[in-house]
């Protein structure tokens, strides 16, 4: 067992400490990517001054750029050696760039439409860079820092928690510097610059947290580093994993369904529902927040029944609470923040079994090749979350415009939308999401690694030690 400052029980298994340090690491994306999110587009169209179209190419530029970047990383963490670690030492020399080029996303350094353009480009592709440099580490350290599968699901549950946290915190945070701050320029700087001192700081406490871990499962065998085998041959590989296949197609299903159903929200609530702005963002919260305090009833029941039987439980909650929200009418404010808090019960496991069930798929990798390849697996994760992103985003203006919606700004009132939009609006805030969980369930029914069989996965894997 390796040596480490950190405590450790009997078993081997992570310290409480050590899982704080882990899930601490995720604030910083979560709470970049919420206001990101919900925010960016907004501060470029209405504060900067671009036109939707210029600011969408912004958006989608980086998008693309993730698509090559994203895998990069992966290989090349997989190959670093350092003092550090391979995934710590690129944690450590990211934050900082992390932070710097976030804050530098909120301020409008001319007014001039080709600087402007020019300007935000570069600063995206940089951010998007510094973002999987140090995303994409930190969720391929999880199956370096134990190979107990129920340690595992509590390790990725405090990720899954600190996550939801963070992205709640980041909303919250933006309604006291918005409350404070009246000068629009000034309070996205602000806003921007106080999340990314924390950001940085999150990162490093992460890093401090479970440095003393991440030698664990290299000390337990020898294992062929994975320079000996080339990028598009180890892509190869991990696409004829068929389990792998089968759970990338389960988190997209899911982080689809967490995209559609957060980026309608708004035209759901404002339009339909003919609530306030403020209604929104309340409504997000009371999702985020029922999902955060049901990770760890679902993290408890993992342990008991297994990483995808309680996908099979949490998910049809969420799927009637979306279908729910289509028979909803404009006076049911009660039952639409109902609404809200079950589906939120189902997005806690969306959160956590995909996240849970990958490392698994990593060891029977190593099982069947001799190598541990965490960040290649990891990396295409994360692009397909990214790549699910963009097409939500796509899809969901493209579907405004054909059914006539009216758009408008902060100046004008807000308009009466036909009822081919508010169809538009109800039927992609219910029926589409869904449709894409019902797609998930069925890909995790085919899904074939349980807990006993990950159990015989790991035997055979100290058998050949």
């Amino acid at each position: 067992m390796p040596s480490s400052s950190l405590p450790i029980d009997q078993q081997g298994r992570l310290s409480l400490l050590t899982k704080l340090a882990y899930g601490v690491g995720e604030i910083a994306p979560s709470m970049a990517g919420n206001i990101r999110t919900f925010f960016l587009l907004f501060f470029l169209t209405n504060v900067a001054g671009m036109s939707g179209t210029t600011a969408g190419i912004v958006l989608l530029i980086g998008r693309v750029w993730d698509i090559f970047i994203d895998p990069v990383i992966g290989w090349l963490s997989d190959r670093t050696t350092s003092r550090w670690g391979r995934r710590h030492s690129w944690m450590i020399y990211g934050a900082i760039p992390f932070g710097l080029f976030f804050f530098l996303q909120w301020i409008v350094p001319t007014t001039e439409p080709n600087l402007l353009f020019c300007y935000y480009v570069i600063i995206a592709l940089l951010f998007d860079t510094a973002f999987t440099a140090v995303t994409l580490p930190l969720a391929a350290l999880a199956p370096e820092l134990t190979q107990d599968y129920s340690d595992r699901t509590s390790l990725i549950s405090f990720k899954s928690s600190f996550a939801l946290g963070g992205g709640i915190f980041g909303l919250l945070l933006a309604q006291i510097v918005f409350s404070k701050v009246a000068d629009p320029n000034l309070k996205y700087a602000v806003l921007g610059g106080v999340c990314a001192l924390l950001s940085i700081v999150a990162i490093y406490l992460s890093v401090w947290g479970t440095r003393h871990r991440v030698a664990f499962p290299d000390r337990s065998r020898q294992i062929e580093p994975p320079a000996s085998i080339p990028l598009r041959s180890q892509i190869r590989i991990v696409f004829s994993n068929q389990p792998f296949v089968l759970l990338m197609g389960i988190y997209l299903c899911s982080w689809l369904a967490v995209n559609v159903t957060a980026t309608v929200l708004p035209y759901y609530v404002v339009n339909w529902m003919g609530l306030p702005d403020q209604d929104f963002t309340q409504a997000a919260i009371a999702v985020q927040g029922s999902a955060m305090l049901m990770m760890l009833v679902w993290n408890s029941l993992s342990k008991s029944i297994g990483k995808r039987a309680i996908y099979f439980m949490g998910i049809p909650l969420w799927i009637i609470a979306q279908i729910g929200l289509l028979t909803l009418q404009p006076q049911q404010v009660g039952l639409m923040y109902l609404m809200a808090v079950l589906a939120g019960i189902g997005v806690s496991v969306a959160y956590l079994a995909p996240w849970a069930m990958l490392p698994d798929v990593i060891d029977l990798d190593e099982l069947q090749t001799g190598q541990r390849r965490e960040g290649i697996f990891y990396g295409f994760v994360v692009q397909l979350t990214k790549i699910g992103v963009a097409i939500t985003l796509f899809l969901v203006g493209k579907s405004l415009d054909w059914s006539g919606f009216i758009a408008t700004n902060a100046q004008q009132p807000l308009p009466i939308q036909p009822d081919s939009a508010l169809w538009t609006i109800r039927l992609m805030m219910s029926l589409l999401p869904a449709v894409i969980l019902i797609g998930g369930l069925i890909l995790t029914y085919l899904y074939p690694i349980t807990k006993a069989k990950h159990e015989e996965i790991l035997l055979r894997l100290r058998q050949e030690k």
